[in-house]
Parts: structure tokens; C-alpha cells; sequence
């Protein structure tokens, strides 16, 4: 006999005071008993067609508790679950605090601070024929205009709203009729497949959030998907992954435990909400099955290093003479428009405070003369956890730093900037201190971030979770779009391929689809790798071959899902695609550097701060002046960056699944 809990796969983890278990008997012709903490929960349980039985054991106390169940001729099984309290934390650590409500936002009652809990709600929308999605007061009534998923059941949409883990958490999924939904029996018009989004973004913090990463979405509930999402798992709300892990753990395992077993999670989402299924998949195994991450980057940190370029590097230019092309040149990107759009748009996540939500209050926001103690919006406010706080400043450890960079590097050796421009960049770029106000020094990590970032993977490697799980890798091409969009550059999807081929041998797992971003190759795109991850998932769980899971991932692959481009809407090329560009895509879709690859790091951006080298002027095809040579030394009194060497505090992760402890 086995027991096994359902809802969550890891039952030292569970939450909320109930648990879905599931018990294979050995022999089906046996009556089987169960407890709880020694409390009967028989009658929890439900026979299955598969000879199963499925119950919903509720009234767990947090902490510890065996579930056991018993039958005949001595057969016996337990595990210990361990429960935890539904406003978290179940596993990311303390919890912020101040910690501002919004629940108002999606239509709740107003909260209190911090838990921010409130009564959950459910209603229910229908879709009408002209497309549009509508309130439907009664889910047992029949609209006139009433349209027909594409599954062909009729189209009403159940949604939830409630809170979890402080966060507010939406489901949508489809309903036939007003029943209540159950976990012992099926949803019709529901897939038993989830669809989990995840939004965009990167900011610190401390407050609940007025947006979740979406779920009423034609493209999921009218193929039966059901969707869920929490303000929690879009980044602009909290910049780590890990809490975002947590919460969708913890919303996941209430959707199971009120819809039933899923088939398989798909991960959904662009930008910072790429960001998170790229490190959940890699750090936190099992929450998603399968991603589909958009506009992509590997992880928050790698991405602060450009960001905090560009603002170093706008600030140089204002009044320095650097023609348009050369300032291109240095910074890497098809267009210099991308590095003037971090500067604007997410630069200030690097300060004290001015990037704070406007549900903080400004007079609890840190100020070093009237409130040293006050709320910090730096993004890496999230991260405090991990990486501790600097005890001379109260600010989370640093993670930036330029020391030995030498910008400019490929414009010099490509003759497209004077060695005195290389020169007067590099002396005079300086760096961010603490508070992320430009100074004349170079930012310098602090040592012991640095071991944080690598030894619990928030820097990632994609050598752990990531090298067993399937990636659509959606790039929509958005390097020249403009208006704030051209940060999501292309490179970005292949940093975290050289990722894991550097750490695994292989990317076979990881396909890279680039389309333009017009409405309507945006929707075919979706379409075609939403049913490419479905077919991808299901071929896998149905492979009993006894090959690693890395090595099932790869063989299952569908044969028509591979790299590759769209034309146009109706046309993809499926072609190798590569870093720097080539091929028919290539042309299409060129794929340029950043400030850092222009710089001399290579693909995988693994190094945080680099190890250094002597200054050799030999080694450049220009020459210095005496002058320029001493400006230089003064610039880089260790040398610079030597990419053939390891990261200052690189080493390998130390395992998934890190745990920070459940204190509130």
C-alpha cells in the first residue's frame, strides 16, 4: 500500500490546514482505514476508477502530523505532513513588514495590515458571441448570446478571489453549471490541465499588490485550461523568485484541493514573469511542469548589471563627445534606445526610494536624515533573506559591480571609438553606491552576496531544475520597438541557453521561437507553443522507459517544435537559431550584445564580479599615450576583468528546494 499527498508533492510543505491524499492499496478487495494524529479521516475518502482512493483530510494543526492508513494482513503506509498557517511563509523566510493591503483592488473587503487576509469571493463570468467576456449573475442560466468553447461546452467561467500567503490569488475555470467544485469528481468543460501566469516587472516590495499575472484568458479557458495566478507572482510587486515560488506552491495546492489531481502546470508570462518561471522551474522543481517564458531574462540579478550601466553610461554621455554610432557601439544593442529605456524605466530600482509603490505611504519611506529606518524600494529589498543586510548601512547586501570592466572593449578593438574615448569612458563611468546615486568609484558586491547569490542559485545556473524541465522560449522581437519595450532584447534568451549548456552539455530542452510583435503573429505564436507544451508534457508522462528525467524531457520532444521564426502569421521557419545571428531568422530577427558582452564577458554572463588581470598595453591595437597609460592604471589599480577566469564567490548551488524557514 501507498500514501501520497496530492495537492502538494512535498508534504512537509503544505498549507492552509488540509491536504488531498491519495491511497493506492495493495489489494483493492481490502477495506482500508485512515487517520489523522490518531483521529479516524476515513470517511474522507473516496473510491477512484483507478482503484484508488482520494480524500480531502482537513483540520491539520500546524506542525506535524501522521496520516496512516491501514488494511488487512498487516498492510500499512504513512507519511508525516507538516502544515503550515495560510498567510505563510511556508518556506521564503520572514516576511516584509510593513506590508501595505490592496485587496480592494480586485473587489474584496478591505484588509488589515500585515496578513492583509480577506473572505474569499467567487463569481462567475460568461463569453457572448460577440467575443466579449460578461458577468453572468446566475451560473445555472443561459445567456441568449451565450458562445460555445472550442472543448464545446458552454462558455461560463467560475472565478475565485481570495488570499494566500498574503497575496491575492484569481482562479478561472470553466463551469458547465453552478455546481461547486470537487476533487474527488470531474469538472466538465475543465481539461484537468492548469495554466499558471505569472507577470512582469521587478520592484521591492512591501505591499500586496493590485494585479495578478491575469486568468480570465480566452487562449487557456476555451480549450478547457484551467488558470490561476497571485499579486504575489507578478515581480513588480516582489522582485523574488523565491516568494514567488511559495505563493504559487500554496495556490496550487488550494486548486487541487478544490478541482481535483492536475494532469500538468504549464508556466505562463513574460519579462520579469519569465524571469520567475526560469528560476522556480530551476530552484523549485514540480511547482511548474512546463514553461513557456516570453521576452525573457535568466534572472534579477544578471539583468542589474546592464541596468545599472545604462545609467552610469547616460549620465557619461550627456557631456561627453560620443557620436550616436559610437555610443552603440558600446553599449552592445541594435539600438542605443534600449539602454535610454532601462535608464528610464527600471534604473531607479536601484535607489533608496524612488521607485516606491504608491501604496507606501511617503512618510514611512527611508530617508538617512528623518527616517533611517524607513521602507527601502531598492529591488533588492526582497532578497534580505539571503543575502542578509550591510551593518553599516541597513541596506541588503550589495550585488553590482564594475570593478576591472572595461567599457568599450569590442568599439576599440572594432575601431569604432579613439583610445581616448576609451580611455575618458573608463576613468570617468564611476559606479552606484548604495543608495543607487552615481559616484566616482566603481561598484564593488560585497563578498558575502556574492556567495548567497551563487551557493542558493538566485544567480542561475540552469543547472539544476532547469536541466529536466521543457522550455518554449517565446521571443517576441522587441529590439527596436521603442517606448519602453526595447529592453526586452534577444540576447537574453541565449544567455540562458549557453547557461545550460555550460552546465549541462545540452539546451536540447529549450526551443526559442522568435515572431514580430504584431497582434496577430503574437496570438499564432501563443497558440502554436501553448499546444506544442501540452502535446510535450503528455508524451512525457507517458514514457515509462526508466531514462533520467532530463534525458525523457529530450526524447519526447515533439518533432515539429524546434527553433525557429515566424514569417508571418501563418508562416514559421523551423531553423537552428544562434548567438551571434544567422540563417533566415537571423536576418529577420538579428540578435546584437549588451553593455556587458560589449565589455568582453562572454554568452553565459556567469560572472558576477570578475577575478582581474594585470593592465597589458600590448594586448590592445591602439597606443596609449603616457598620459592615457597612467589614467588607466589609476582606473584599474587591480587590472581588469579576466573572462577566462571564474566569478569572484562562484561555486556550484547547493541543491534545490533551499528553505528559509516559516516564521512570519
Amino acid at each position: 500500500m501507498a500514501i501520497t499527498t496530492v495537492s502538494n508533492p512535498r508534504p512537509d510543505l503544505v498549507s492552509g490546514g488540509q491536504v488531498l491524499v491519495r491511497i493506492t492499496p495493495s489489494d483493492a478487495r481490502s477495506a482500508v482505514h485512515v487517520s489523522a494524529g490518531g483521529h479516524d479521516v476515513t470517511r474522507a475518502f473516496h473510491a477512484q476508477p483507478d482503484g484508488s482512493l482520494l480524500g480531502l483530510v482537513t483540520g491539520l494543526r500546524d506542525g506535524p502530523t501522521d496520516l496512516t492508513a491501514t488494511a488487512g494482513h498487516g498492510d500499512r503506509a504513512s507519511v508525516r505532513v507538516v502544515n503550515h498557517s495560510i498567510t505563510g511563509p511556508v518556506f521564503s523566510g520572514p516576511q516584509q513588514k510593513p506590508f501595505y493591503c490592496e485587496t480592494t483592488a480586485f473587489g474584496l473587503p478591505p484588509a488589515t495590515m500585515p496578513l492583509c487576509s480577506a473572505p474569499t469571493q467567487v463569481t462567475y463570468q460568461y463569453k457572448n458571441t460577440a467575443g466579449k467576456f460578461v458577468a453572468l449573475a446566475d451560473p445555472a442560466s443561459r445567456p441568449a448570446d451565450l458562445a460555445t468553447a472550442t472543448n464545446g461546452a458552454p462558455y461560463i467561467v467560475r472565478i475565485e478571489r481570495g488570499t494566500i500567503d498574503r497575496a491575492v490569488y484569481e482562479i478561472a475555470a470553466p463551469a458547465s453549471g453552478p455546481a461547486t467544485p470537487s476533487p474527488f469528481t470531474a469538472t466538465p468543460g475543465w481539461n484537468g490541465k492548469l495554466v499558471y501566469t505569472f507577470g512582469g516587472g521587478c520592484n521591492s516590495g512591501y505591499h500586496q499588490g493590485a494585479g495578478t499575472g491575469g486568468v480570465v484568458n480566452d487562449l487557456f479557458l476555451t480549450q478547457g485550461y484551467a488558470v490561476a495566478s497571485s499579486s504575489l507572482n507578478v515581480l513588480d510587486n516582489n522582485c523574488s523568485p523565491i516568494i514567488s515560488a511559495e505563493a504559487a506552491m500554496m495556490v496550487k495546492e488550494h486548486f487541487v484541493e478544490t478541482y481535483g489531481p492536475v494532469q500538468h502546470t504549464i508556466g505562463w508570462g513574460g519579462s520579469g514573469g519569465a524571469i520567475q518561471q526560469y528560476d522556480i522551474a530551476e530552484n523549485y522543481p514540480g511547482i511548474v511542469d512546463g514553461i513557456i517564458p516570453g521576452v525573457s531574462f535568466p534572472d534579477p540579478i544578471t539583468t542589474a548589471g546592464p541596468v545599472a550601466d545604462c545609467r552610469l553610461l547616460n549620465r557619461y554621455f550627456a557631456s561627453a563627445d560620443f557620436t550616436d554610432a559610437q555610443k552603440l557601439a558600446v553599449a552592445g544593442w541594435n539600438s542605443y534606445s534600449s539602454c535610454l529605456s532601462w535608464d528610464a524605466t527600471f534604473a531607479s530600482r536601484a535607489t533608496a526610494t524612488d521607485s516606491c509603490n504608491s501604496a507606501i505611504p511617503v512618510d514611512v519611506r527611508w530617508d538617512p536624515v528623518t527616517n533611517p529606518h524607513g521602507v527601502i524600494c531598492n529591488s533588492n529589498e526582497q532578497f534580505a533573506n539571503q543575502l542578509g543586510r550591510d551593518p553599516r548601512t541597513g541596506f541588503v547586501r550589495n550585488t553590482l559591480d564594475n570593478v576591472g570592466v572595461q567599457y568599450g572593449l569590442d568599439a576599440l578593438k572594432a575601431g569604432q571609438i579613439s583610445a581616448a574615448q576609451f580611455v575618458s569612458l573608463n576613468a570617468s563611468i564611476g559606479g552606484l553606491d548604495y543608495t543607487g546615486k552615481p559616484v566616482a568609484a566603481r561598484s564593488s558586491a560585497d563578498p558575502k552576496a556574492l556567495d548567497a547569490l551563487y551557493r542558493d542559485d538566485i544567480f542561475n545556473s540552469a543547472s539544476l531544475g532547469l536541466a529536466s524541465t521543457p522550455i518554449i522560449d517565446q521571443r517576441t522581437d522587441l529590439d527596436l520597438a521603442g517606448a519602453g519595450n526595447d529592453i526586452h532584447t534577444s540576447e537574453w534568451s541565449f544567455v540562458l541557453r549557453q547557461r545550460l549548456l555550460s552546465a549541462n552539455g545540452t539546451a536540447a530542452n529549450q526551443v526559442i521561437i522568435a515572431n514580430h510583435p504584431t497582434a496577430a503573429e503574437q496570438a499564432a505564436a501563443s497558440a502554436y507553443e501553448l499546444d506544442a507544451m501540452d502535446r510535450w508534457l503528455t508524451a512525457i508522462s507517458q514514457d515509462h522507459s526508466g531514462r533520467s528525467a532530463a534525458a525523457r524531457v529530450i526524447a519526447n520532444r515533439p518533432h515539429d517544435l524546434s527553433d525557429g521564426c515566424y514569417l508571418s502569421a501563418t508562416q514559421r521557419v523551423q531553423e537552428k537559431l544562434t548567438d551571434p545571428s544567422s540563417g533566415q531568422c537571423g536576418a529577420l530577427y538579428p540578435v546584437a550584445e549588451n553593455t556587458r558582452m560589449a565589455a568582453g564577458e562572454g554568452l553565459a554572463m556567469d560572472v558576477l564580479k570578475c577575478q582581474t588581470k594585470p593592465l597589458d598595453f600590448g594586448s590592445y591595437p591602439v597606443k596609449f599615450t603616457s598620459t592615457e597609460k597612467a589614467t588607466l592604471k589609476q582606473t584599474f589599480p587591480t587590472g581588469v576583468c579576466d573572462y577566462r577566469r571564474d566569478g569572484i564567490g562562484e561555486r556550484k548551488p547547493a541543491g534545490v528546494w533551499r528553505n528559509y524557514g516559516s516564521r512570519a
